[in-house]
């Protein structure tokens, strides 16, 4: 397996494996505290070449599986060490998608005060669809965390008619709130 991958840090997906049609998207977020771990909730949004998204029904969550083109589905069972897995049909993916992106946030109510920062690991890997054979792996992304409440974990993102995914580690000390905002959801 290869080194994993650091913050921005991108790998051309599709160049690598042409034959490459779906991908399972995991993540890891793990915490000594289990009330924090069983509140946190990992989404996904189906953006625009704008960086927003295509709509309230491309954010991707434990309420909505799935967006109306069911290219992306969350599972319900996560394999392996994965807390949560997200399906994604490549070639279902409508063109006007120019970015699936990997969201987690600390879900309000019962941990107001608890932080992303109280994270052991945050961690998303790629794995090929047939097979489950992983194809990339970020780096441990909770040590770069403190106060923030969401984060954007990575993205799968079109490039020069292929994919390429890209680690981003980038945190939110707003949550939800502000993750919606910037990618333009009305939730």
């Amino acid at each position: 397996m290869a080194a994993p991958l650091k913050r921005g840090a991108n790998v051309a997906l599709t160049r690598e494996i042409p034959s490459l049609t779906g991908v399972v998207v995991g993540v890891l977020l793990s915490s000594a505290e289990r009330v924090l771990t069983d509140n946190l909730v990992v989404a996904t949004i189906l953006c625009d070449a704008h960086s927003r998204a295509l709509s309230d029904e491309h954010f991707v969550f434990f309420n909505q599986l799935s967006p109306p083109d069911l290219s992306v589905t969350r599972l319900h069972t996560a394999v392996g060490h994965d807390t949560e897995q997200i399906e994604v049909d490549l070639a279902l993916v409508p063109p006007e998608v120019v970015r699936v992106v990997v969201v987690a946030y600390v879900n309000e109510g019962v941990v107001a005060h608890r932080s992303l920062g109280q994270l052991r690991e945050a961690s998303i890997r790629v794995l090929d669809l047939r097979g489950n054979a992983e194809l990339v792996r970020s780096e441990n992304l909770a040590p770069g965390l403190s106060t923030e409440t969401g984060l954007v974990l990575g993205e799968l993102y079109r490039h020069e008619g292929g994919w390429k995914f890209k680690v981003i580690g980038q945190g939110y000390a707003g949550g939800l709130r502000a993750m919606a905002t910037d990618f333009g959801l009305s939730l």
